[in-house]
């Protein structure tokens, strides 16, 4: 597969071949919504807690007697439909992590990235440079690529004077090759990629068996 491959000005300087099995994988709706659900599920703390009437303080003696007063029958003040008293059915403390297959997680971010490819919002530079790590550069940059909707930056490594530009961008995230997910993906609407990063992606998100079939091409060309 051939993807155009740009620069920081916006200009086409050629083209890159990336691999079918991480930029040419057909869409799994089901897979991606299920790893993207576990991925929001991890990252809730289940520290909402509430106390039941065995919970709260008081409460220990009847508040009047059984019968003849007129008035319903109650056993403590500190029973739910009283004022300070316990709650019923409340939240306490409790894991909401779910555990991810890594070869679910690995096809979900194929099918996004490749439907990115499809739909034109993947853009390829050969590097990104800036003069300075001004927020005026990076959005220049933006500018250049005709990115104006939320854009996912991925790179190699953290690199700082990029960090440094995006991150009073609001509708802007950077992240490594190696940290790239699905939540990131289908968060933002564009994505923009070094050239570098692309082959990292592809060492470790890419289709197992494609690997096998380039490699293979590779000695009978040799």
């Amino acid at each position: 597969m051939q993807l155009p491959l740009l620069n920081s000005l916006g200009e086409a300087v050629g083209t890159i071949e990336v691999s079918d099995g991480l930029f040419d994988v057909p869409m799994n709706q089901a897979l991606v919504h299920q790893v993207s659900v576990s991925h929001m599920a991890n990252a809730r703390q289940g520290t909402s807690s509430t106390k039941t009437r065995g919970m709260v303080s008081g409460g220990g003696v009847k508040p009047w007697r059984q019968k003849h007063t007129g008035r319903a029958r109650q056993g403590s003040i500190r029973s739910p439909q009283w004022r300070g008293g316990g709650i019923v059915f409340g939240p306490h403390p409790r894991d909401y992590s779910q555990r991810i297959p890594k070869k679910m997680n690995r096809g979900a971010i194929r099918c996004v990235i490749s439907q990115k490819a499809r739909d034109e919002k993947l853009a390829v530079v050969n590097e990104l440079q800036l003069e300075q790590a001004k927020t005026s550069e990076m959005a220049r940059v933006l500018s250049n690529l005709g990115i104006t909707t939320p854009a996912l930056i991925v790179t190699l490594n953290p690199q700082d004077n990029v960090i440094r530009a995006a991150r009073n961008l609001g509708r802007v995230r950077t992240i490594p090759a190696s940290q790239l997910n699905v939540l990131d993906l289908l968060n933002h609407d564009r994505v923009i990629m070094t050239e570098q990063a692309v082959r990292r992606a592809e060492e470790l998100w890419a289709s197992a068996d494609t690997k096998v079939d380039e490699e293979a091409q590779g000695q009978r060309g040799g």
